[in-house]
């Protein structure tokens, strides 16, 4: 028979990360957490989700941790996952691994940040990243969070340029695909194994996305 209380578990942890998005995606929207750059995004996603723990332990051996920019090595290479979101219920052991990624019009330093080109190639080089952390056994699920304040990238009047290759936009489906459009000069090669649907949510003047990779 299946095990409904580890099942449970990891459940409730995904639930977390869904509410807590919600209710920072609220938050910012509305003006009461401000928001300039990815760090800042970060920690105060992390502090909302670090509230919801002690409401989603049910058991005396249930424990869980929130870690920031947990450094792995992928492909021989050092990476750094946003966030890692671990617990443990008796013997089991669960990890959700979030990149996030937050593009402001205006960059942290009060210019204009341009590279939008960029921005979308990010996004979909974090869906990559997430499916490699899951497959190297650095977690069993993998979540992209993201945040914009520019309408364009959501809801665009064409998809003329290169960058649209990577599309980001609303209502957007994609994968398995295999990416080598190059941006900024520079060669890309991102190979998704997985389907994704790209859905936009606005609260205030910022959009907010959550996305996760389904097998198909």
């Amino acid at each position: 028979m299946p095990n409904i209380e580890a099942e449970s578990f990891s459940e409730r942890m995904r639930a977390a990360v869904n509410l807590s998005w919600i209710m920072f995606s609220r938050k910012v929207g509305n003006g009461l957490v401000p928001i300039n750059k990815e760090a800042s995004m970060q920690l105060q996603y992390a502090y909302v989700l670090q509230q919801l723990l002690p409401l989603i332990t049910f058991h005396e051996n249930e424990s869980f941790e929130i870690e920031l920019e947990t450094g792995v090595q992928l492909n021989a290479r050092g990476r750094e996952i946003d966030l890692l979101f671990k617990g443990e219920f008796g013997e089991q052991k669960y990890a959700i691994a979030i990149e996030m990624k937050c593009y402001r019009t205006l960059a942290a330093s009060g210019g204009n940040r341009g590279a939008t080109d960029i921005f979308m190639k990010d996004v979909y080089e974090d869906f990559y990243l997430l499916e490699q952390y899951v497959l190297s056994g650095f977690a069993q699920e993998g979540v992209s969070l993201v945040m914009n304040d520019l309408a364009r990238l959501v809801n665009p009047k064409n998809k003329n340029a290169k960058c649209w290759d990577y599309d980001i936009s609303h209502g957007t489906n994609v994968g398995p695909v295999n990416l080598t459009t190059p941006i900024g000069g520079k060669p890309v090669n991102i190979s998704l194994e997985k389907a994704y649907s790209l859905n936009w949510v606005k609260y205030g003047n910022f959009w907010f996305m959550e996305a996760q990779g389904v097998n198909v």
